[in-house]
């Protein structure tokens, strides 16, 4: 069991025990409980096989044995019975943008609400504006909330699928008959959110492999099996659709598999002129074609193969976007995209300082040993009390740690930095001559995200003109699956942010992915500069920079690019100009 299942349980049962009206104190244990689970360098399951579970920060004996039943069992006694006790459409309702547990029970309570149809009803009957603490424009946001949650189908965060993925291919891998197991289809791609988790599988025994899919202990049932496809429901809510390829096929059903419609679309006239067709089968003659208008059909070695027998460069997964890739790779000049192993380090990371869940020497060791030349400490500011954020003693008090621990350091530099909050008129939360003290300034917004559209884009872009701020941190505050970007005019702000010269981060948080790859083209189309940066909360989040590197690359960006891929006296010169 991982540590972000232990979490999640911990977190539905605080929901429901704020939606039944139980004590605060109570609540609060579980939520911080859960943060500390979720965010422990450990795996929590081994934490609890050395009986150290209640000497967790936040974790007490009441708590521990909650985790120890859900280790032990499967599930927790506790959270089942208020399940059965809360209807699944209020759950529904809790999880939607804007709503959580107190308003669902306050919507439960007065107007009989209990599930998202219901809600939505009330709210197109203006009846949700009657009740205390709702106006009309909260109204409007739960109904819009609704609306795209009807049109959009159910999708899942990144992460998310590549953990099942790493999962389920290491248990295929062992079973007997399987040759091979590949990720493909969005997953592959580096999608921001997938609908379903595509592998494909070269097998001699798949009755087998079914069989051993039906016992796996994520899966819920198979929904779907035919003699090459497995359609799998996970514990997670995530489908698993599982392929199967013949030898003599899996490289170009790993290309039919991975790219999207576009791409495969164009790709086939590229088939065509070698009288091949690419199907769900592999590679095929193309049907109506002479028979020696036919090039021969090679074996397969690898990916790269398909592509250059096509007269094609090789196009990595990421760009399979039915974009200009093809006419690139025909011309033979796309570029080398960026990699992980580019990035020099970090700007923008959370300490213990504000809330985050590790000290300052445990984030410079670890960016140590991922082989980073500097990080940036960049904690919260002062009014954003939720995440303690620094007065500006302690700002002072942290940089004098952070010059402690340079002097210790002979091939790292720990940069002092912060992330200053845009306030609502577009104001810094520190004066001038303390951003100023600071070797990197990330500004960001953190409240106020129902402004109007002209009054959003006037307070980021009067932050954009402030000199001593470096680096705009997630630009449109989207959390995917969970709320929408503010109503801003990116357009008009990554224009004032490339003739001002700033940086403008692409944050790794799988929630976030913020920039998408159409505003970074935009951003460098307009002069701006990039940094790729993990907005880490704990030593974990350091891991997810891959989740970044991967929008750059869907982007088509090069090292050359990022501007956190240079030494750091490079890095200076810029942050200084």
């Amino acid at each position: 069991m991982y540590n972000f299942e232990i979490a999640l349980a911990l977190e539905e049962l605080a929901d429901l025990l704020e939606f039944q009206g139980e004590d605060f104190f109570k609540i609060r244990a579980y939520r911080q409980a859960a943060r500390t689970l979720a965010r422990h360098p450990v795996p929590v399951v081994e934490v609890y096989r050395q009986k150290k579970l209640a000497g967790l920060p936040g974790v007490g004996k009441n708590i521990a044995a909650k985790v120890s039943e859900l280790i032990e069992k499967g599930y927790m006694n506790k959270l089942e019975e208020l399940r059965r006790q809360v209807p699944p459409g209020v759950r529904e309702m809790m999880a939607l943008p804007g709503v959580g547990p107190k308003r669902a029970r306050l919507f439960y309570d007065h107007l009989g609400v209990q599930t998202l149809d219901d809600l939505y009803r009330a709210a197109q009957e203006k009846k949700l504006r009657r009740l205390p603490g709702i106006g009309s424009k909260t109204e409007f946001a739960i109904r819009q909330h609704i609306e795209r949650l009807k049109e959009t189908p159910s999708i899942h965060l990144l992460n998310l699928a590549r953990l099942l993925a790493r999962e389920m291919i290491a248990y295929l891998g062992e079973l007997p008959g399987v040759q091979r197991v590949e990720i493909t289809g969005g997953t592959r791609r580096w999608e921001e959110t997938v609908s379903d988790l595509d592998l494909l599988v070269q097998t001699t025994d798949w009755e087998t492999l079914a069989e051993a899919l039906r016992s796996h202990p994520r899966v819920v049932e198979i929904l779907e099996k035919d003699e090459n496809r497995l359609q799998v429901q996970t514990l997670w809510g995530l489908p698993l659709e599982v392929l199967r390829a013949a030898e003599d096929n899996f490289w170009p059903l790993l290309v039919y598999s991975t790219g999207n419609k576009a791409h495969l679309q164009k790709l086939q006239d590229f088939f065509a002129r070698r009288g091949w067709h690419l199907c769900e089968e592999g590679v095929k003659p193309l049907a109506g074609v002479a028979a020696e208008a036919i090039a021969p059909l090679p074996q397969w070695q690898d990916e790269e193969q398909v592509y250059r027998e096509l007269g094609l460069q090789y196009i990595v997964p990421e760009l399979r976007q039915g974009g200009e890739e093809l006419v690139l790779a025909a011309a033979g000049v796309l570029p080398r995209l960026i990699e992980t192993g580019d990035i020099k380090g970090d700007l923008h990371v959370h300490s213990d300082w504000s809330d985050g869940g590790a000290s300052i020497e445990q984030l410079a060791e670890r960016a140590r040993q991922k082989g980073y030349e500097y990080l940036a400490i960049t904690d919260h500011s002062q009014s954003l009390k939720v995440a303690r954020g620094l007065s500006i003693e302690q700002l002072q008090e942290q940089y004098r740690q952070i010059d402690r621990l340079n002097a210790g350091f002979s091939d790292f530099t720990l940069l002092k930095g912060m992330e200053v909050d845009i306030k609502m008129a577009g104001e810094l939360d520190y004066p001038d001559e303390i951003l100023e003290q600071a070797d990197v300034v990330v500004a960001s917004v953190h409240s106020g995200f129902q402004q109007e559209m002209p009054a959003m884009t006037r307070r980021i872009m009067q932050a954009i003109e402030n000199p001593h701020v470096d680096i705009i941190g997630h630009l449109t505050g989207r959390m995917l699956g969970q709320r929408p970007g503010y109503q801003l005019d990116v357009e008009k702000v990554l224009e004032l942010a490339g003739k001002c010269g700033k940086i403008l981060e692409i944050n790794s948080s799988p929630e976030r992915l913020d920039l998408s790859p159409p505003h970074v083209r935009r951003a460098l189309e307009h002069g701006a500069k990039i940094a790729v940066n993990t907005d880490a909360h704990d030593l974990q989040r350091l891991e997810e920079i891959e989740y970044g590197v991967a929008v750059a690359r869907r982007a088509g960006l090069t090292r050359e690019q990022v501007v956190n891929t240079l030494p750091l006296a490079d890095l200076r010169h810029i942050l200084r100009r």
